[in-house]
Order: C-alpha cells, then sequence, then structure tokens
C-alpha cells in the first residue's frame, strides 16, 4: 500500500512511546496507515483502529506484509478498549491517537471533506450509512442549530451570518455549494491566506461525525487499556482537540487538586491516573517545510500510572471555558 501522507511528529511519537520488538501497541487512528508501518518496522505488535472502511480496506496490504504482528479493526477508538477485551487482549504498551480528518479522506473529491475540489456534501468519517450527513444536517436543521454548531465548533465569530446564508441557499448538495455560500456570506478577498470557509467545514465535520465526543471517549478508553508505564501519546491539530487532551491529562494526573487539612473527614480525590506529563510539543520549521500539514499539529504524552482508571470522564458543554 502507498502513502499518501505524512505522519507528523513521528520522531517526537517515537521518542515519547520507545517503540521496540514485543510490544504492543494501539494505533487508535489508522488512515493511510503512517503511524503503524513505522511501529511494525520498529518490532511491534500493532491493533489498529479506524471508523472509515475505506482505511481498513486498503490496509489489509499491511496485514498481508507483517503478517501476525498487525490487526485491523473497523471500529471507533472509543470502542478500542471493549474491541481488544473480547479478543482477550486487556492491556498494551502504548496507544497512539492522531485526532481528525486523515489526508486520505481530504484528497479525495468523493468524501465530501474538502472545498479544494468539489464534491458530494458528505463528511462521514465512517461512510454512507454512518449517521447523517453534512448535508442532511445543513439542510433540515434550523438556523440557531447552524450558528451554534459553527460558532462552537468552527470558533466562527460571524457564525449567525453564516447559518443565515447557508438557510437561505437551501438546498446544498456539494462542497463547492457550500464553500461558496460562506465566501458570500463573508466576502472573500482573492489575497486572503485563509479561506474563509475553513472555519464552517472544520465546524460541521465535528458535530457529524462527533469528533470531540469521540475524543474524550477514547482518551478514557486508553486510560482503561494502558499497563502501568504506558504510554499515552496524542497528536491533535486545533486548539478544540488540544483543549480536551489537555483538560484530561491535567485531571487525571491530579495536577491543580488539593484536599484542605482543615476540613476533617474530607475525602480526597481518585489516584493520578497518568504522570510524567509533557508540555506542548509542536513540529519542527524543518518538518513544517517537508509537511505543511503539519504547521498545526500539536502532540502531547503522559505516562500510565497504577491507580485504577477512573472511567470516562464529564463531558463539558461547548462553550464552557478551558
Amino acid at each position: 500500500m502507498s502513502a499518501p501522507h505524512i505522519p507528523v511528529l513521528l520522531d517526537e511519537v517515537f521518542a515519547a512511546i520507545a517503540p521496540a520488538p514485543g510490544m504492543s501497541i494501539v494505533d487508535a487512528t489508522f488512515g493511510a496507515g503512517g503511524y503503524s508501518r513505522a511501529l511494525l518496522d520498529a518490532g511491534a505488535r500493532v491493533f489498529a483502529f479506524d471508523r472509515d472502511p475505506h482505511a481498513i480496506a486498503e490496509g489489509e496490504a499491511l496485514v498481508a506484509r507483517y503478517e501476525s504482528r498487525l490487526s485491523l479493526h473497523a471500529r471507533r477508538f472509543s470502542e478500542m478498549a471493549d474491541e481488544l477485551a473480547s479478543l482477550g487482549v486487556e492491556q498494551v504498551d502504548a496507544v497512539v491517537m492522531d485526532i481528525g480528518v486523515s489526508s486520505m479522506q481530504l484528497d479525495r473529491a468523493e468524501r465530501g471533506f474538502a472545498f479544494s475540489t468539489d464534491g458530494p456534501l458528505d463528511m462521514r468519517m465512517g461512510g454512507a450509512g454512518d449517521g447523517e450527513s453534512a448535508a442532511d444536517f445543513l439542510n433540515t436543521a434550523d438556523e440557531a442549530a447552524i450558528a451554534d454548531v459553527l460558532y462552537h465548533y468552527g470558533e466562527e465569530r460571524q457564525s449567525r451570518r453564516v447559518a443565515r446564508a447557508i438557510v437561505a441557499a437551501r438546498p446544498l448538495a456539494t462542497t463547492g455549494d457550500l464553500a461558496r455560500v460562506v465566501r458570500k456570506a463573508l466576502g472573500h478577498k482573492p489575497h486572503e491566506k485563509k479561506d474563509p470557509a475553513t472555519r464552517t467545514f472544520q465546524a460541521v465535520r465535528i458535530h457529524v461525525n462527533d469528533e470531540l465526543g469521540e475524543l474524550r471517549a477514547g482518551l478514557a478508553a486508553a486510560e482503561v487499556l494502558l499497563r502501568e508505564g504506558g504510554v499515552l501519546a496524542v497528536v491533535s491539530f486545533h486548539s478544540l482537540e488540544d483543549r480536551i487532551v489537555k483538560r484530561f491529562l491535567r485531571e487525571a494526573s491530579g495536577a491543580g487538586r488539593a484536599v484542605s487539612r482543615h476540613l476533617p473527614g474530607e475525602v480526597p480525590g481518585p489516584a493520578p491516573t497518568f504522570t510524567k506529563l509533557s508540555r506542548a510539543i509542536r513540529a519542527s520549521e524543518a518538518e513544517i517545510a517537508r509537511n505543511p500539514r503539519a504547521r498545526s499539529s500539536i502532540l502531547r504524552h503522559a505516562v500510565r500510572s497504577a491507580a485504577p482508571a477512573r472511567g470516562e470522564t464529564r463531558a463539558p458543554d461547548p462553550g464552557e471555558a478551558p
């Protein structure tokens, strides 16, 4: 299988998890197989997850190449702990997560993720039949619901104006339809570095795929799966994702939590489940030059303690402050 994209922050991820022969590692976001291939070349056993049936189908060539050391699972990464438990795998040495849309999804017009080429307004990571499409949502939701999605998930300051324009232009059928509506509503200047449709496409994609809910559930699943000393490494691409990862790791490590010695009988919180939290690690200028999609990437990693998993963490409202 060819590699249509370059995995971002690969050296930094490897430095965090130190893959070696005999290790069991979950690649929670298989995509085009970039991380899995590198982990397998290092001698690890890899359990690869992806909700996209196209990614799983194209990954079969890697299964043949690496034989028993790679297994593909056509499941959401929020389900990885249950899936592996059903196979008798209770713990792994590392979990790697590369959050968001994959390059192979963005680069294929028929998947409807990008405005650079015209295609059906779909955006479903799991393909046809995996819930409502972007067109379903935008053509049926009321203006206020659309505006809320654009504001919370795309951080679009003019969300009401864009939502009003979308409703007025319905029905929308293609990515080109949506991009033209947004550009007209916001005023598209040819010399602008960032297309004004970017925030809307991000927001609709996140909503259709419940990406932030999946991320929270996936982090909780990784906490369950990792052995003591195991490493969680998460690469995110925008502030909404990174905020969730940062919050999860801070809460899991007990950062900022203190029990008052002036309140007799107060019950301390659960023991920290993660230690050795990294700082936010960004791509180098050299990597960005090789792979422009690495520009916004952020890696955070941490080490699993011996404490029991806490279970799925609370999901804050979209507009909640970090």
